[in-house]
């Protein structure tokens, strides 16, 4: 009777014969898609011709000194200054009402169409004018929300 196998021979993998299977593994991949590899390979070409391709290059080679310069600009006080601002004013527009912004812009809006009138007639206003407006129900609305505004921006900036 034989001997049992003890001892299984695994076969040895070359580098040769690893090489020999990616390029294999790649020719496959450019078989299956030559529509893709033609319009990348165009793409790249584009890119080359115009130097951007070029730009890039020397970008990612330049990867530490840009890091560099980008990190020093973005601790300078004004940008870091911007950056809170942004961030502040988000924190407000997250309070507000999108309903009553809307209308406010809308108004707004409609306010600064009749400011450009008024402007390009070059009509004066007087003292009587004045008074005889306040009765003016939208200039009164109006009034009455400004002084509001007002109001509530000087309580807030009592803390």
């Amino acid at each position: 009777m034989a001997r049992p196998i003890t001892k299984v021979a695994e076969p040895v993998v070359t580098e040769k014969d690893r090489q020999d299977q990616t390029v294999d593994s790649v020719l496959q991949s450019l078989a299956n898609n030559p529509e893709g590899i033609q319009a990348t390979i165009k793409l790249l070409q584009e890119l080359h011709e115009s130097g951007i391709l070029g730009a890039v290059n020397a970008a990612i080679e330049a990867k530490e000194d840009i890091a560099k310069i980008l990190v020093g600009q973005m601790v300078r006080p004004p940008v870091t200054n911007i950056i809170n601002n942004a961030m502040a004013a988000a924190g407000g527009l997250t309070e507000l009402d999108p309903a009553m912004t809307k209308k406010l812009m809308g108004g707004l809006t409609a306010g600064l169409k009749k400011a450009d009138e008024a402007l390009q007639s070059g009509a004066k206003i007087g003292i009587f004018d004045l008074m005889k407006v306040l009765s003016d129900p939208d200039i009164n609305r109006a009034m009455a929300f400004g002084i509001n505004l007002l109001k509530g921006i000087g309580e807030g900036l009592k803390d």
